[in-house]
């Protein structure tokens, strides 16, 4: 029988709880997920005058690890995105840790995803302004992401940055012939910049090491990683940008699995697909309710963690070169976006009124439900 996540949180997440010993953000998570768009939260009826319809509509939890509630905070954010957009070519760029990092990263997570930005950025800044290869300052907008297709632990960055930048003259330049950077200096001065990081980290003690791991391992562990070549993947140019930001936007908000994914749920355990990048298809695997639920909640950020950031052109306080290299570009300078709506959402998916009676045309009455934990009214059919 096909489940979706909800429905599996509703039925398991007590009694893992229970089972299990939880940090208080992965706790709020879980609940938040039970409770999304139920009576507990409350809501409010629609109704038609005339008696022709009434529809419930129940609260959303708005917590960013529930795919329940993440449709509107997506489109918002891509709407958003997609409105700084240059017209020039874009590079998605993944800056990846090696798997020997995971155990440090699980003991530092908040400090990890700061450095793996910061790398990551200083790095691209540095090398593309040299003259060499751009000798400008390009775009960038990097989101976070801790998980596989399997919800194994995979911390990486991607990176969507501009195939072109503005020059101290205030110019605009091109890459050259569709070339961004060289993979292998790229990931080098990444290893570089994030190890000098960990290192510094290391001698201020603010660094929190796993129980079995000692001072002097940790150091072997950052020397051995400084002479192996690092997972740094230039992806070939895009002509733009859209199609990378609907990518990272599905994952801004609703954690790393879908509904869609699980495809059965029975005899305790969940069906999940999910694509192997080693021979580019599809597979399933299936796993125990209490390891499906361990693999999804240890990807629940740290409050307050931001998980997507934006730099150079893009940056807030770059607003008049940003302006300056669209009118370069042939643009107009940006516009305020406005609050993206449910009923506009709505009313451009079909072409029915989301707040009129689809009978009668009048406007539909609202009546709002305080949160309880009673059956919701009897909605009446159309």
């Amino acid at each position: 029988m096909r489940s979706t996540i909800q429905e599996i949180f509703q039925e398991h997440f007590p009694a893992y709880q229970h089972n299990h010993v939880l940090p208080s953000r992965v706790i709020k998570a879980g609940r938040a997920l039970v409770q999304c768009r139920t009576s507990r939260l409350g809501g409010h009826i629609q109704r038609c005058p005339d008696g022709h319809v009434q529809r419930v509509w129940y609260n959303s939890c708005k917590h960013r690890a529930c795919p329940v509630c993440a449709f509107m905070q997506v489109a918002q954010w891509v709407r958003r995105r997609v409105g700084r957009l240059l017209h020039c070519a874009y590079y998605h760029t993944i800056f990846t840790l090696p798997w020997e990092l995971n155990a440090l990263w699980a003991c530092n997570r908040r400090l990890f995803t700061h450095l793996l930005f910061t790398a990551a950025w200083q790095s691209l800044k540095e090398l593309l302004a040299d003259p060499r290869h751009l000798g400008a300052l390009p775009g960038a907008i990097a989101s976070f992401h801790s998980w596989t297709q399997t919800l194994a632990v995979h911390p990486h960055l991607h990176v969507l940055i501009t195939g072109g930048g503005m020059d101290t003259t205030r110019h605009w330049r091109n890459t050259q012939a569709g070339f961004l950077l060289p993979s292998r200096v790229l990931s080098a001065k990444f290893r570089g910049k994030f190890l000098a990081f960990l290192r510094q980290h290391i001698r201020q003690q603010a660094l929190a090491l796993p129980s079995d791991v000692s001072l002097q391992r940790a150091e072997n562990l950052l020397n051995r990683l400084g002479r192996v070549r690092w997972h740094v993947m230039i992806m070939p140019p895009y002509s733009h940008g859209r199609g990378v930001l609907q990518y990272l936007g599905r994952y801004v908000r609703g954690g790393p699995v879908s509904s869609r994914r699980v495809t059965r749920m029975a005899d305790g355990s969940v069906r999940l697909r999910y694509k192997d990048p080693t021979r580019t298809c599809t597979r399933f695997m299936t796993l125990a309710i209490p390891e499906f639920m361990k693999r999804m909640l240890r990807h629940v950020p740290e409050p307050g963690l931001h998980l997507c950031r934006v730099y150079g052109l893009f940056a807030p306080g770059k607003r008049p070169e940003l302006n300056a290299a669209r009118a370069l570009l042939g643009q107009l300078p940006v516009q305020a976006e406005g609050l993206l709506t449910w009923q506009t959402l709505c009313a451009q998916a079909g072409p029915e009124h989301p707040e009129r009676c689809p009978v009668c045309g009048k406007l539909l009455q609202r009546i709002d439900l305080p949160p309880s934990g009673l059956s919701p009214p009897c909605p009446i059919a159309a």
